[in-house]
């Protein structure tokens, strides 16, 4: 059982992507918290469109950048998995996104609200080789909750989509640009 399925295993929205990385699982995992994840000019505009509210910094955008802006680590199983979160209205401009502590995230929502869990996970698929997953979650509090979040979502899913396809990109090209031992080939 993941760490996602153990926070958020009732959920109304749910969307996933992965990828495979030519990195050890150490070195991918290292790269989902430092690579820089607003890289791409369009997920840039998408990002800003969406109220994300992080100013682009010389260095680029890194996962540790969005646990300072709206989602918080609701946990990780270091190497492995890392999930973060947030409650908010997502489908009003600024989402009015709250980072949750473990404990906010479990308990009862309040009617209107809606809580979202976003995870990554590496996995071993081999000597120096990794598949890379992104997976979010989302649980609305009450029906006419769902029906604005289904509403929003039918809207901006493709996009969020396309920015989470994009994130596993970056993170797959980071950790492939390390020297990985794991994936060097033994001298014949």
């Amino acid at each position: 059982m993941t760490l996602l399925d153990e926070l958020i295993p009732v959920y109304d929205v749910a969307a996933r992507y992965e990828t495979r990385v030519r990195a050890s699982p150490a070195t991918v995992y290292g790269a989902v918290w430092s690579a820089d994840l607003d890289a791409s000019p369009l997920t840039r505009v998408l990002l800003r469109l969406r109220g994300v509210g992080i100013a682009r910094r010389p260095r680029g955008v890194t996962l540790r950048d969005v646990t300072r802006h709206g989602f918080a680590v609701l946990g990780q199983r270091p190497g492995e998995e890392v999930v973060l979160g947030t409650i908010g209205r997502f489908w009003r401009l600024t989402g009015a996104l709250r980072p949750a502590t473990p404990r906010d995230f479990a308990a009862d929502l309040a009617p209107g609200l809606a809580r979202a869990a976003w995870a990554f996970h590496v996995a071993g698929a081999g000597p120096g080789r990794t598949v890379l997953s992104t997976e979010t979650r989302v649980h609305c509090a009450d029906a006419a909750t769902r029906r604005r979040f289904t509403l929003y979502w039918a809207v901006v899913g493709s996009a969020s989509g396309w920015i989470r396809r994009a994130m596993l990109r970056a993170i797959r090209r980071a950790a492939e640009a390390v020297d990985d031992p794991a994936r060097r080939q033994p001298a014949a």
